[in-house]
């Protein structure tokens, strides 16, 4: 799994060192911009043939929703829930679910 974290949004490089820390049996990768720009900090999850998340407004206080979702997508044979409450507070976050 890949987590793209947006290199232009305010929070920067703690931010990804943050996550590489907090999700450390994924691949985090900085990239420039994610075009998320009014809800800044952006994370995408992405595994190919999955369903990917774009989601916004993230602080260091989603780690814990950021860690269960990663387990949870892992997990996932194609990245979609039945239930969207399983991603607590990152429900409220999202901003897409592209197709895989």
């Amino acid at each position: 799994m890949t987590v793209f974290v947006c290199g232009s949004c305010p929070e920067g490089t703690g931010f990804v060192e943050m996550l590489c820390r907090g999700l450390p049996e994924e691949e985090v990768k900085q990239i420039d911009c994610m075009s998320g720009c009014t809800r800044p900090q952006t994370v995408a999850f992405r595994v190919t043939g999955k369903v990917a998340y774009l989601f916004g407004d993230i602080t260091s206080d989603d780690l814990g929703d950021l860690q269960r979702f990663a387990a949870l997508y892992a997990a996932s044979s194609d990245g979609t829930f039945a239930d969207a409450r399983v991603l607590g507070g990152l429900r409220m976050k999202a901003i897409a679910r592209i197709p895989g």
